[in-house]
């Protein structure tokens, strides 16, 4: 190794997180004691923003190995733009702007009314954003589930990590619309069980959650192929758009379960957001490091988990599923791939050694 070379290992990727960890807590501690003026308040505060984080960085290992598949595909000057201009948007748009203007849709009040209404009167600001479960649930619900499939029902995927389920998936390809016409079903099937005044709503939400996933679809293709030229024909303003919708969809079970720790709209933003700088660091660890190409299955890990996910989300129409089932569920999964990449290495070795 060159004298002064640096040795460039794993945490070196998460220096900004840790120094944004950091404030993000002193920030959650000040704000507990001007909220409470003690200082168990304010350590109160510190306890909700740290879970929070952990919370979402555990819904969020999926949506970090979706990115870094995604961005491998694209420009090195788009992976630039959406690992700063799309941090910025996840965090302040998803975790602040987000649950802000799902009030002032629901309540029919303007943005600093509802920004006044999350500062004095949380409670009534929860109460609203719960009520609006059910519309996210089947918009993100329908749009994850297809996501999902259409990375299994795909002719052109060549590994399987659950073979004998992967290989029928991904031979139903042929059938053209199958992944719309299921997600559809299962839509009209959960519709036809919810009672009479909220089927309206979940109907509409998880239509459009469809719709948008196949409006992004076009529109990366459209963009792309209008931005091929020579070498630059990689994905760019369409993957973009992509992965911002992505995050969005990813981010409304965290943001909708943090009103069960806290109604603190500006407490939920510091813990959420602290959770969204890791995966940002992680998807620049797994591009950087070239990680899913070195671990074979943790593809499929994550997108098995984003199914996982969307059928819960489907799910919590009927019930209440807590967040930590759904972040280890998804954790599992993605542990359960990275051990079968590490055994499936290792079995090459050998033969290449034998």
């Amino acid at each position: 190794m060159p004298a002064g070379a640096i040795i460039q290992t794993p945490l070196r990727y998460f220096s900004w997180a840790f120094a944004l960890t950091f404030a993000g807590l002193v920030g959650a501690f000040v704000l507990g004691f001007q909220h409470s003026g003690t200082l168990g308040g304010a350590l109160s505060f510190l306890f909700v923003a740290a879970i929070l984080a952990v919370l979402e960085i555990s819904l969020s290992f999926d949506n970090a190995i979706v990115n870094a598949n995604k961005l491998q595909q694209m420009t090195p000057q788009w992976q630039r733009r959406f690992l700063t201009w799309g941090i910025l948007i996840a965090v302040f748009g998803m975790r602040i702007l987000f649950p802000l203007l799902i009030v002032v849709i629901a309540a029919g009040i303007g943005p600093w009314e509802a920004i006044e209404l999350a500062a004095r009167h949380p409670q009534q600001y929860a109460h609203i954003i719960e009520g609006a479960h059910l519309s996210i649930a089947g918009f993100g619900g329908a749009f994850l589930m297809m996501v999902a499939l259409t990375y299994f029902v795909d002719e052109g995927k060549e590994v399987d990590w659950i073979h004998t389920l992967e290989c029928r998936l991904r031979a139903c390809a042929s059938i053209r619309g199958l992944e719309i016409g299921f997600v559809l079903g299962l839509i009209m099937l959960f519709t036809w069980f919810l009672p009479e005044g909220r089927d309206g709503d979940f109907l509409f939400a998880s239509v459009a959650g469809l719709a948008t996933f196949l409006g992004v679809e076009v529109l990366g293709h459209v963009l792309d192929r209008k931005s091929m030229v020579a070498e630059t024909a990689k994905a760019g303003l369409g993957a973009f758009l992509y992965l911002e919708v992505l995050d969005a969809s990813f981010s409304f079970d965290g943001v909708i379960g943090a009103f069960a720790l806290t109604q603190n709209l500006f407490l939920i933003a510091i813990g959420l957001g602290i959770g969204a700088v890791y995966v940002r660091s992680m998807t620049l660890m797994l591009v950087e490091r070239n990680t899913l190409n070195e671990f074979r299955y943790l593809e499929h890990g994550a997108f098995w988990s984003i199914l996982i996910l969307s059928v819960v989300m489907f799910a919590q129409t009927f019930m209440e599923v807590p967040e930590v089932i759904t972040g280890l569920l998804g954790a599992g999964l993605i542990g359960l791939a990275l051990l079968s990449s590490i055994r499936f290495n290792k079995r090459i070795r050998v033969s290449h050694e034998s």
